[in-house]
């Protein structure tokens, strides 16, 4: 097998066994499945979970998997896209950002998938969703400046990363993984246009499209296809496509001895994470100040300057799908300002189109402030400023939003987060019983127990 960077990927992916993960990261991954899971029970009655379910189970795939909330069945391929569009469809699962965003649960369907399909273990789950976000993580990282600040959305990197949560669940040997992630690498790459002015569901379908692309490519790898090993460094590969600086020695470095997991960030609020320090500081000035919507005179915020184009451009003032409100900071701060609350409560049609909303939205200004730039992504910072009605001006600072490793979720709100999305279609019982067997995964012997538990009983 060529000593390409994928083949040293593939050989550590494939040697890694579960005695040799810390705790507390296959404790990290407990909590990120519970919180996912969570997510996509969210996601079941949603326009663009119903479309994608309709088109895809009309294809009539083998009914191997289980389909998060419906119990439906279908193929691994397809079971993997549609429970990663149910994880990512409110924009409330996970979030890692250095030089690149991601959202590394949304590869964890790849592993439920192929999981139930193989008959794997929990601790094979546990070992699969570390490696997921270990890599995902990783390249992240590496690369001056972010794909996504020369025009590519991060699914472009989850294309090479579901193949090795695949591959670990196929029991691929390294020269196959290789294989899958070449497969994979070959045919990713997703424009940004998709989190760019107007958004659409789209927005949400690039990384579970990408997800699906692994699986994919690690069944085709198992049957013996191959491809192109040096897919990262080689003529034409992603060093040359991709024209920033890789520091691919910072992607395999201390693997096994530095892991990433732990080091993700949960979401609190179910909107583009470059709003969660803005809302935080919000949320935080109202509720100290008992301030009511007609209180307020101005909104200011100074902020990151991508954070102030992608989230205060035109469209975001006047959102027209559930997609642009979560992407849009005058939407969300006015939502906060009115709500005290922001989830999905707020970016229902009804709520969206409220006639009183416009007038808040208008108070809201973000400013690229270049001091905050600096400190990113160390730091998410930003500092609001509230012009009261009355003449006072308040201030909040964040340097980081609730959720982030420094400012965890605590397992109470971790725990309403989860049993308000259940709620609707899971018993009292069902949640307490999934919740339980989540968090003594390495205890069960088969992904399709803990897939059978996540299908409505109500």
């Amino acid at each position: 097998m060529d000593k390409t960077i994928s083949g040293r990927i593939a050989e550590f992916a494939t040697t890694v066994q579960f005695s040799d993960i810390p705790v507390e990261v296959t404790d990290a991954a407990k909590r990120f499945l519970y919180d996912s899971i969570g997510c996509g029970l969210g996601g079941v009655d949603t326009e663009d979970c119903r479309i994608a379910r309709e088109a895809l189970l009309a294809l009539g795939g083998k009914p191997e998997c289980t389909i998060i909330g419906t119990g439906e069945r279908t193929d691994a391929v397809n079971a993997t896209l549609l429970d990663a569009l149910l994880i990512r469809v409110h924009d409330y699962n996970d979030i890692y950002w250095k030089a690149d965003p991601s959202h590394p649960s949304d590869i964890i369907p790849a592993a439920l998938s192929l999981g139930e399909r193989q008959g794997k273990s929990g601790k094979d789950l546990l070992v699969a969703i570390a490696l997921a976000y270990e890599f995902e993580m990783r390249l992240c990282e590496i690369a001056e400046p972010g794909i996504r600040e020369i025009g590519w959305h991060h699914a472009t990197l989850t294309g090479f990363v579901s193949p090795i949560a695949a591959g670990r669940m196929l029991d691929l040997n390294a020269e196959q993984m290789q294989n899958a992630i070449a497969i994979s690498g070959c045919r990713t790459g997703s424009m940004g246009c998709v989190t760019a002015g107007k958004l659409t569901m789209m927005k949400n379908t690039v990384d579970p499209l990408a997800t699906q692309a692994g699986v994919q490519s690690a069944l085709l790898a198992q049957g013996g296809y191959r491809g192109t090993a040096a897919v990262f460094e080689g003529k034409e590969g992603v060093h040359h496509c991709y024209p920033v600086r890789w520091d691919w020695d910072a992607l395999l470095k201390n693997l096994g001895h530095d892991w990433r997991l732990p080091q993700c960030s949960m979401k609190a609020f179910p909107t583009e994470y470059l709003t969660h320090s803005p809302i935080t500081a919000v949320l935080k000035l109202v509720t100290e100040h008992d301030l009511k919507p007609d209180d307020i005179k101005t909104v200011t915020v100074y902020t990151l300057a991508r954070a102030a184009d992608i989230l205060c451009d035109p469209s975001k003032y006047i959102p027209s799908s559930k997609e642009t409100a979560d992407h849009s900071l005058p939407y969300c701060l006015a939502v906060a300002m009115a709500d005290r609350e922001v989830t999905p409560r707020q970016f229902t049609d009804k709520r969206r189109t409220d006639p009183s909303l416009p007038a808040l939205m208008k108070k809201v200004k973000g400013i690229a402030d270049p001091e905050i730039e600096k400190q990113f992504p160390k730091l998410q910072p930003c500092r609001v400023v509230i012009e009261t009605e009355d003449g006072r001006m308040l201030e909040k600072s964040v340097d980081y939003a609730l959720g982030d490793p420094r400012d965890p979720i605590d397992d109470a709100s971790l725990d309403r987060k989860f049993f308000a999305q259940a709620e609707s279609l899971l018993s009292e019982g069902r949640q307490r019983e999934l919740k339980e067997t989540i968090f003594k995964t390495e205890s069960i012997s088969s992904v399709g127990d803990l897939m059978a538990l996540t299908v409505r009983d109500v």
